[in-house]
């Protein structure tokens, strides 16, 4: 058989593979740090499994101790990692890996998970093209298996139960999904939506009737999907734990209905720190298990098939940035294609595991002290990027931005999803809607309710300024796209693009824009303070976050900060340059302020890896706090940090802070 599907074995390959006495494995609701190695197997590869030994597998858990191993079983090329019954396997499987792996984290009290790719299978479209998702010029998708067709059920479903039989698995880590799948025009997709929607053509754009019907349609038609493979794994072995790559991420800002056991995405490319900043925020906000896993590697993006692998100290920085917002952290990395991962990489995970175990105590399962909130708006991207799901690239850049500034000015932020907004608006003094271009009626009248009950709202943007035209004094022009310049307290900063000309009327300016690099005339209105019921809206009326999420210029950052402190007294005041970021949390009574040190983080395609990180000092601590703490360390190591209380506040100072620092107050 040349495609070798279903092909028979000798029924000892199909065997459970014996394990010894196991120890105990978490639950992945209780795991903290973990390992992620795929392969993605294929036709080509000559010697699978090959260098993998029992020997080198004990090695790194003996020194990594993750908490499990999450090794590939089948990657988007569709073929099987192992000599699988069901399916086609890669070519020339030398041993078999998920064997040695399950029998090595058995041992350690690890858990073993798989990593497996779900709705993207290239190979099942090549055996049945019949299973393709169907473009709207009527090809076959090569990749994307369609949603209503038969591929879960003949294929997928098999492979899993097949694994997870064959080596007592813990759980999988489902790849290629929310991000991979694609709008269907094959003929059960098109049958299925005119039957529900009574349109006879299938929308194929943004200009034909239909459209966001069509959009949701699909997107329902997915979480069938997801629905129906989990509750299926549930039933024939309801240990074992899923998670949907990305989804209930910012990729699917949705409320978490589906039975899905955790939540996790992989992080990666360029700024990987701004990326991780949002996606952290937003995960700890939506109430369930999750973790974050960062790439180990870095490709430069003028030779895909150039690796450069990130240092120790460069994986702790990315690490800090979830770990303060109470979440779990794993590193994805590519074995040889022979299963062989290098000493030298193993120290580096053995590095990082040690920095994020000594954090674990006051990072894991953390709760907010909640600061600012910054509004992230399902509405504005299922309406206006024209997709199914993220990665949505720049749509995001709105709340990125925001949130990237609102770090770098010192303030401790939060994302708060749309979905949450009507149960966490009561929590913040101050909620910030970043410039989405569509946020919508319903998340306008919520705002609305909160500052008229006595709550702080900053808008930004020419949409949201036009969308509270009513409860805003001023009279808005025609917004067009403008050259707008910031003037900095060194430099000016460009925050060109669509800006609302405003007459101010009773509303006080409290910044301003100018159409060139002269501060001297022409300047017009940027920014204005008004009152609305019990509360207040501050406006600026132009893409500060878009603009702030690509320059990182200063001069916004600082008129961002001159715009919020109209509106806001936050109780932490640091006195650091704007590279610390800072977090507050809470746990087990104990509140707890993390210090992030963001100097030396990736942005540049061409510097993909970094090996030091200048420690940052001193920084100066003012802390607002119900009661005066009876002791104040410095976490890890428990040092106590002295200080003064002053009229409510703890007062006090650090020499440093070298990547991340916990001062707890107790």
């Amino acid at each position: 058989m040349t495609r070798r599907q279903f092909a028979p074995l000798a029924s000892s390959l199909l065997a459970p593979v014996p394990v010894p006495a196991q120890k105990r494995r978490l639950r992945r609701e209780d795991c903290f740090f973990g390992l992620h190695f795929d392969l993605h197997p294929n036709d080509k590869d000559k010697a699978l499994g090959r260098d993998l030994t029992s020997g080198m597998a004990n090695r790194l858990l003996d020194r990594v101790k993750p908490d499990y191993i999450q090794y590939d079983c089948k990657g988007h090329v569709g073929y099987m990692g192992y000599q699988s019954s069901v399916s086609t396997p890669a070519s020339n499987i030398m041993k078999d890996s998920l064997a040695i792996w399950r029998r090595a984290t058995a041992e350690h009290g690890a858990g073993l998970y798989i990593h497996f790719s779900g709705v993207w299978d290239s190979l099942a479209i090549q055996q049945h093209p019949e299973w393709a998702s169907v473009q709207a010029g009527g090809t076959k998708d090569p990749n994307a298996t369609s949603t209503f067709g038969p591929y879960v059920d003949e294929r997928m479903l098999p492979q899993l139960k097949e694994a997870i039989e064959r080596y007592d698995l813990d759980g999988a880590w489902v790849d290629g999904e929310c991000w991979a799948v694609r709008l269907d025009y094959s003929a059960a997709a098109a049958d299925a939506f005119r039957k529900s929607s009574g349109l006879a053509d299938l929308p194929k754009g943004p200009a034909d009737p239909g459209w966001q019907e069509f959009l949701d349609f699909h997107r329902a038609a997915f979480r069938r999907y997801v629905k129906h493979y989990i509750d299926e794994l549930h039933r024939f072995r309801p240990s074992f734990q899923v998670a949907s790559n990305w989804l209930y991420t910012t990729f699917v800002p949705e409320r978490p209905e589906l039975p899905v056991d955790f939540i996790s995405g992989d992080y990666l490319g360029n700024a990987s720190i701004s990326t991780a900043r949002l996606e952290a925020r937003y995960l700890s906000a939506v109430g369930k298990p999750w973790d974050l896993m960062a790439w180990g590697f870095q490709h430069n993006p003028a030779s895909d098939t150039t690796v450069s692998h990130k240092p120790a100290v460069q994986l702790q920085q990315e690490a800090a940035v979830v770990l303060a917002q109470g979440g779990g952290f794993q590193i994805y990395y590519q074995p040889t294609r022979a299963g062989w991962i290098d000493d030298r990489n193993v120290g580096v995970m053995e590095r990082v595991a040690q920095f994020c175990r000594e954090r674990q105590e006051v990072s894991h399962k953390t709760e907010t002290v909640p600061g600012i909130g910054v509004l992230f708006s399902t509405h504005s991207l299922y309406t206006s990027a024209n997709k199914m799901f993220g990665g949505w690239g720049a749509h995001t850049n709105p709340a990125r931005g925001i949130v990237d500034a609102l770090a770098a000015a010192h303030y401790t932020v939060d994302v708060i999803p749309e979905w949450k907004l009507d149960e966490s608006a009561s929590q913040y003094r101050l909620i910030v809607l970043p410039d989405w271009p569509a946020t919508g009626a319903k998340v306008k009248e919520a705002l609305a309710r909160y500052v008229r009950g006595g709550g702080s709202l900053l808008l930004v943007g020419a949409a949201n300024a036009s969308l509270f035209a009513a409860e805003l004094p001023v009279r808005l022009g025609q917004a067009s796209k403008q050259q707008a310049f910031i003037a900095g307290t060194e430099v000016f900063g460009n925050v060109s693009g669509l800006w609302a000309d405003v007459e101010p009327g009773e509303a006080k300016v409290i910044g301003t824009r100018f159409p060139t690099f002269d501060s001297r005339r022409d300047g017009v209105p940027a920014a204005t303070l008004s009152s609305l019921g019990s509360g207040r809206i501050a406006a600026i009326y132009g893409p500060l976050g878009a603009t702030y999420a690509t320059t990182h210029a200063p001069p916004a950052r600082e008129f961002l900060r001159q715009v919020v402190s109209a509106v806001y007294t936050p109780d932490l005041v640091l006195k650091a340059p704007p590279v610390i970021e800072a977090v507050l949390r809470r746990k087990d009574g104990v509140t707890l302020l993390h210090l992030l040190n963001a100097a030396q983080m990736q942005v540049a395609a061409d510097y993909g890896t970094m090996d030091y990180i200048p420690p940052v000092g001193p920084v100066t601590i003012s802390l607002r706090l119900d009661r005066r703490p009876a002791r104040v360390t410095v976490e890890p190591g428990g040092q106590v940090l002295p200080g003064a209380w002053i009229n409510g506040a703890w007062v006090g100072a650090l020499d440093r802070v070298g990547v991340h620092t916990v001062v707890a107050f107790r």
